[in-house]
């Protein structure tokens, strides 16, 4: 009975199916950790019993760490792709190849804080965490002693990153933690190691030179400097969306968001009122606003190829809907807005989580106007053909913007003096009709969350539902 509640309230979210070559070829990565982190244990001469079983226990514990690190990126991110997969496990593959090559001359801050960077930035706090710990802790060389104080910092300044990573917001941001997280760590490392560890030029290999507390802390400010600037690649070839992404996109001087605010100016406006429902919906909930609000932005830009053929662009004079008086073929401009928005976000390199708003805003909804239309004419009709082509939404954030979408023109329409209990009818009403169609059933939102969602909607609507003063005039009709 537990299970069947605790079902009912949060759905399950099935995660992203792999293909088996990327599973083989994760699989083989997995391996190459395995073989690089003990392999060492197998040089020892004589060979002993002990030794084999030593070896087979270290390849055995980092088997088994890679493989709990890949379960924790699917546990944060269920939509993680292969290619995301692959690259969390592949810096953990470098890092541990780094250890083997470079271990004498280069501070392990250097070596595993810079990739935590990478990965909380793009993945989340959780799964940086987990790289770090099984980066930190497995070692492939079995004589490297690292001195506890250092490893104690290690420890505290991947930590630091890997929380603050996933929080981060702007590129200045990181530039500044990129110059006060080796400062500190610096200082931590003149306490707790000692002062007599402190050379500022030591011959002409100083930044290389391990074990001395300014090198491997200028080093470690060189290496994360560099990882910031590589950070925009790693966004484009592995599909990371960071929340410096995010904002960048979110810009309203982007050319495409521009060009929506001109050329289709109802739709924009209609946007910005389902960006603020949404926001405030999402951050109800606990979910991803910086996600939501850009891929809010996005959600109509196919309304370009044909801004008249949507009624919050027109003037009131000519619908075209009316000239062509055909049913079907307005309901094939509608499905056209989604396919042409598809087509300008590809054009634009819009990340895949913004793509995503695109189709699953409208799921499979009818269209239910062009519908009652078609009936009225006694059109030989299939309902399919007045249905979006989905999906529908697929995480919580793209069914917050159907739920917005839906409730803008109600609440806007809403005479200025009805009362909190109608408006909450109202959006309950279009709220439970989509749960009805089905249109939530893949977004894994609870019954209590779709409770806040409401809430949200209503305490916004409550915001811009307000009486003006009117203002007095004078004989030459200047306001006084």
């Amino acid at each position: 009975m537990f299970y069947l509640w605790k079902r009912s309230q949060v759905p399950l979210k099935n995660p992203t199916r792999i293909s088996k070559i990327d599973n083989l070829i994760i699989f083989l990565i997995c391996i190459l950790i395995s073989i690089i982190s003990s392999y060492k244990l197998l040089l020892i001469s004589p060979l002993s019993i002990s030794d084999i079983f030593s070896w087979l226990l270290t390849f055995t514990e980092a088997l088994i760490s890679s493989w709990i690190l890949i379960l924790v990126s699917k546990k944060e991110n269920p939509t993680i792709s292969s290619i995301q997969i692959i690259l969390v496990i592949t810096l953990l593959l470098a890092v541990q190849a780094a250890k083997l090559v470079l271990v004498s001359t280069i501070s392990p801050l250097s070596l595993i804080i810079p990739p935590a960077l990478i990965i909380s930035q793009g993945l989340g706090s959780i799964t940086a965490l987990t790289w770090v710990s099984i980066a930190s802790f497995i070692w492939p060389e079995p004589q490297v002693a690292i001195n506890n104080n250092l490893f104690f910092i290690l420890l505290v300044c991947a930590s630091v990153v890997s929380v603050l990573g996933g929080r981060i917001r702007s590129r200045a941001q990181l530039l500044q933690l990129s110059i006060f997280l080796p400062i500190g760590s610096f200082f931590s490392q003149w306490i707790l190691i000692g002062e007599d560890k402190i050379s500022l030029i030591e011959k002409q290999e100083f930044v290389f030179a391990n074990g001395e507390i300014f090198s491997d802390s200028l080093l470690l400010a060189i290496v994360m400097l560099f990882t910031i600037l590589f950070i925009p690649i790693f966004e484009s070839i592995f599909g990371l969306l960071t929340k410096a992404r995010l904002l960048e996109l979110a810009d309203k001087e982007k050319p495409l968001i521009r060009r929506l605010s001109i050329e289709a100016p109802g739709t924009f406006e209609h946007t910005l009122l389902i960006c603020g429902l949404a926001e405030e919906a999402t951050r109800m909930i606990g979910g991803d606003v910086d996600l939501v609000k850009t891929g809010a932005l996005y959600h109509d830009v196919g309304k370009l190829h044909a801004p008249n053929w949507f009624i919050e662009n027109q003037d009131g004079a000519n619908n075209p809907h009316d000239e062509i008086d055909d049913p079907l073929r307005s309901a094939e401009v509608l499905q056209a807005h989604v396919d042409e928005g598809l087509r300008y976000a590809r054009k634009n390199r819009l990340p895949k989580p913004i793509v995503n708003f695109i189709p699953e805003h409208q799921g499979t909804l009818k269209m239910g106007y062009f519908f009652h239309k078609a009936k009225e004419k006694n059109m030989k009709i299939n309902e399919n053909d007045f249905r979006y082509n989905g999906p529908v939404p697929q995480s919580k954030e793209t069914a917050i913007l159907m739920l917005a979408d839906g409730c803008e023109a109600a609440l806007r329409a809403m005479d200025i003096s009805a009362s909190d209990s109608e408006a909450l009818e109202i959006i309950s009403k279009i709220i439970f009709s989509r749960q009805k169609d089905g249109q939530l059933d893949h977004s894994n939102l609870s019954k209590g969350e779709i409770f806040l969602i409401k809430r949200a909607f209503l305490n916004v609507w409550k915001r811009i539902r307000h009486r003006r003063i009117q203002y007095p005039t004078t004989n030459n009709n200047t306001f006084s």
